[in-house]
């Protein structure tokens, strides 16, 4: 234990705990809530979970990142409360993309790479830090101080158009369009996504629940019980590579739901996952010796999943006015796309058939 201890000291307070009889069979997480309640220290069930899951809790030695593990006699259970931090995100100077703006809301083009609000590894350097410095003490604060402005999030390696709320008024029903993804009120997304070979129809939908992986917490899965999660495709373009047969598409994706990596495991659990794409597209990796020697290069260089929000359209939360937006491929896409070559192109999807609306 004492390695253990070592290795986690710097990264806050250890607290050691001997599970006693009358405590056998409890969750984990309950547990810790009782233990951490006697010392008086403030750490909700919810926040105690969500250090689980990121590594703080070993038990005789071991790290658990299962929160509902039922604990037994005799256990040492050791807990890393991280150090206390300033709850308020610092504004940072940092250069945005914004395709519009007005009093109530923004649309930004948020490039790969960025992450959209601070999180444990990424304090600062985000989204949120740069809009904060951008609008001031204008920014929507009902997200909470972690994420004030934020409605919607796109992976860090995802790039596209993102719409960040202003003002409270404004949050409030861009949270709700959201939340009821377009189902009573217009709402469009639209990703362009580069895929390993090709769907053998031109269209179709995937309807998947979709839950944290059991083992690898940075993953989410297929899972019968999980949440809802609907990903409608149409195929846009193929790409032979050194073959006759298409080696890789491009798809363009549109969301009925909004879950975490939707597109990327959908398109994974189809047979087709996203290209560069270090979580769900493996046991792809031999498919790279079919590409031509351009697209080998290009995807060499691509540092980031082949995916990127093109169409953004929803109803202004204030005015009504109906705003749609379109960003083309950034050009690290783009040299893939031609790199790539172009098997066949299928007329585009009505879905990515825009014009941006200002």
């Amino acid at each position: 234990m004492a390695e253990l201890e070592d290795d986690v000291k710097a990264a806050g307070e250890v607290l050691a705990f001997r599970v006693q009889a009358d405590e056998n069979g409890l969750r984990l997480d309950r547990f810790l809530v009782a233990r951490v309640d006697a010392l008086h220290i403030a750490l909700s069930r919810t926040r105690l979970k969500t250090l689980i899951e990121a590594g703080a809790v070993a038990i005789d030695g071991a790290p658990n990142l299962d929160a509902g593990l039922k604990v037994k006699h005799g256990q040492e259970v050791l807990l890393v409360v991280p150090p206390a931090e300033d709850p308020l995100p610092r504004g940072e100077e940092m250069a945005l993309v914004i395709v519009y703006e007005d009093a109530h809301l923004l649309v930004l083009d948020k490039p790969a790479g960025l992450v959209v609000h601070p999180a444990p590894g990424h304090q600062n350097g985000t989204l949120v830090n740069a809009l904060i410095a951008h609008c001031g003490e204008s920014l929507s604060g009902i997200g909470g101080v972690r994420r004030p402005g934020i409605v919607h999030r796109l992976d860090k390696d995802t790039s596209g158009l993102l719409v960040v709320a202003k003002t409270d008024a404004a949050h409030l029903r861009l949270s709700g369009l959201f939340a009821d993804h377009g189902r009573t009120e217009p709402l469009r997304r639209t990703y362009l996504a580069f895929v390993w070979d090709a769907p053998d129809r031109p269209a179709g939908t995937i309807a998947a629940p979709l839950a944290r992986h059991k083992t690898d917490r940075e993953r989410m899965a297929v899972a019968p019980g999980g949440r809802e999660a609907i990903t409608h495709w149409e195929l846009v373009e193929t790409f032979a590579g050194s073959a006759a047969a298409p080696v890789a598409s491009l798809v363009a994706c549109s969301l009925e739901t909004g879950r975490t990596h939707q597109i990327r495991v959908h398109m994974a659990h189809l047979g087709h996952p996203v290209l560069g794409d270090p979580l769900y597209g493996r046991g792809f990796k031999t498919k790279v010796a079919r590409l031509g020697a351009a697209g080998r290069a290009a995807l060499a260089r691509l540092d980031r999943q082949a995916l990127h929000a093109a169409v953004l359209g929803f109803p202004h939360p204030i005015t009504g006015q109906d705003l749609l937006f379109e960003s083309p491929l950034p050009p690290q896409l783009e040299d893939l796309r031609i790199a790539l070559g172009r098997h066949d192109e299928i007329s585009a999807p009505k879905s990515v058939r825009t014009r941006n609306i200002r």
